[in-house]
């Protein structure tokens, strides 16, 4: 009877009855929160990421639609070193973009290296070519996808096995075949006027690739 008392309680579930979000949260932005989450079906912990699209779709009432359709893209993404997507659907009275995402247990990897201080040249090489495989993935895919904004706090670890995903997509740019770039749903300001309907490549997220191993 103790255990069930103790059993910490599913603060919603997602329409389907299959993910269930808990209170504790992992991880917060200027429009999205991250909850630890919980598959039943798979029995495994998730990512339960909320954003909060009604200030956004004030502003602009196409934005909700847009959004919904290229997270669904996002999804389409499958790699052993990008954040893997689950399930995204649309609170429509609460105003929140709700998605699924896999949870790397032990972080950030910005996180995990200001806890273990001694890493090995050989283990920090092992993290750079898991990131430009995933890099590789997301630049041919079709459409191209570019991060835009890779850094140590967006690639998270398994430190259990030493894999390491590529995740926060959320400044992330489709570029079409005219190569100009599209921003899929977070919006900030200086990343519009610098980034978003420019002409480019991957180079940028090249080079914030050798920006996050220089910080190691």
């Amino acid at each position: 009877m103790a255990g069930e008392s103790d059993e910490e309680a599913f603060e919603e579930v997602d329409p389907t009855g299959r993910f269930g979000r808990y209170a504790a949260v992992l991880g917060h932005g200027s429009v999205k929160k991250v909850y630890r989450g919980f598959d039943q079906e798979e029995g495994i912990e998730v990512a339960w990421n909320r954003v909060r699209v009604r200030a956004l779709a004030d502003r602009d009432p196409s934005m909700v639609d847009r959004l919904h359709a290229e997270v669904r893209l996002l999804r389409s993404l499958h790699h052993d070193h990008i954040i893997g997507f689950h399930k995204v659907w649309l609170d429509r009275e609460n105003g929140v973009l709700n998605f699924i995402t896999e949870v790397c247990n032990s972080g950030s990897l910005r996180d995990y290296r200001d806890r273990h201080k001694h890493v090995s040249v050989k283990a920090l090489k092992k993290w750079a070519r898991q990131i430009l495989e995933g890099l590789e993935h997301l630049h041919t895919h079709d459409p191209c996808i570019i991060h835009r904004d890779l850094n140590c706090s967006n690639v998270f670890i398994n430190g259990n096995t030493g894999q390491v995903k590529i995740g926060d997509l959320g400044l992330a740019a489709i570029v079409d075949k005219t190569h100009v770039a599209h921003t899929i749903w977070a919006r900030r300001s200086s990343w519009r006027r610098s980034c978003t309907r420019r002409p480019t490549r991957s180079r940028w997220t090249s080079t914030r690739t050798g920006c996050a191993c220089w910080s190691w």
